[in-house]
């Protein structure tokens, strides 16, 4: 009888050492239940993702828009703005009149930057960018907008007889622009862009160094590759001579996946923000008594933009 007692003994030993060693991990698998319920529940959840395509091209007229491309895009741009219409049928309405073009390539290296340089036919312009997306629109309000910086370089290499050189600096001239847009719905987009130009000499005395301005844009989607474009360009800073006039501008986008093409009916004749900022000013040809005719073909010139991109 003793040994029946020792031996039940040793087995209710034995049963209570193997109790305490699975105590801790029975009670490490309770504890991570509710862990793998919340994981397949947040599994289960779609996730939240930026608002697509707030516009459809880099470019809005005049102005870049928020958009930066997606990760090893390159891009290239052609920008032509043909003379004004004033003439009328003599240069029909422009189309043979002296014009500028900007020729441009973008490289989009990283997610959200994008750095770019480009060459102008005025005043044969080299010019140097960056733009980066800041912040990106959600469609619920934590985030109700777009953010993006725009900034660029550009160098005048013209010789000292054609330009006021002192030193090698002079001929840089500057461009700092924060583009805030929001995507409405899926047909309306808009954007307001205040701006910084700074000329390191400034070749028109009466006028500041740096210039404040602001731009607005819209974008209205007719169909899925279709979209009318607006462009307002406001000078701020007041100069004690030679203040810069404002742009209006107005055209029509047709766009595909991997095409952007603008043509639209506008003010500046410039291809660098910060020129036409700082020094467009309206053509009057010395007229005193205008109709309204008369204003838009002397102020107004038609313009195009055509964006290529290839993903690599």
């Amino acid at each position: 009888m003793k040994s029946i007692s020792t031996m039940q003994s040793r087995v209710k030993n034995i049963r209570l050492r193997y109790l305490q060693q699975l105590l801790p991990a029975l009670c490490l698998c309770l504890m991570a239940l509710p862990a793998i319920g919340q994981e397949e529940e947040a599994a289960q959840m779609p996730v939240e993702r930026p608002v697509a395509n707030t516009f459809e091209s880099v470019l809005m007229i005049d102005n870049q828009t928020v958009m930066v491309p997606i990760k090893n895009t390159l891009e290239f741009d052609i920008q032509h703005r043909f003379g004004t219409m004033q003439n009328g049928f003599e240069d029909l309405f422009g189309l043979y009149a002296p014009s500028n073009i900007r020729l441009g390539f973008l490289f989009v290296p990283i997610n959200n930057l994008a750095v770019g340089f480009g060459f102008s036919k005025k005043n044969t312009l080299l010019d140097f960018s960056a733009k980066y997306a800041l912040l990106k629109q959600y469609k619920d309000w934590r985030r109700p907008v777009s953010v993006t910086y725009y900034g660029n370089a550009a160098l005048d290499p013209r010789s000292a007889d054609d330009r006021e050189v002192y030193h090698e600096s002079d001929r840089l001239a500057f461009f700092h622009q924060l583009i805030i847009a929001r995507k409405i719905n899926n047909w309306l987009s808009v954007q307001v862009a205040p701006s910084l130009s700074h000329y390191n000499l400034q070749p028109n005395r009466s006028m500041e160094n740096d210039h404040f301005a602001i731009a607005f844009g819209a974008q209205v989607k007719v169909t899925e590759g279709m979209a009318i474009i607006a462009n307002v360009d406001q000078p701020i800073t007041q100069h004690d001579n030679n203040n810069p006039n404002p742009n209006v501008s107005l055209g029509i986008q047709m766009t595909t996946s991997a095409h952007a093409f603008q043509i639209f009916v506008g003010n500046y004749d410039g291809l660098v923000p910060q020129e036409n900022n700082m020094f467009y000013r309206w053509i009057d040809n010395g007229n005193t008594e205008w109709n309204g005719f008369d204003r838009f073909v002397d102020r107004f010139r038609i313009g195009f933009n055509i964006t290529r991109l290839w993903n690599f």
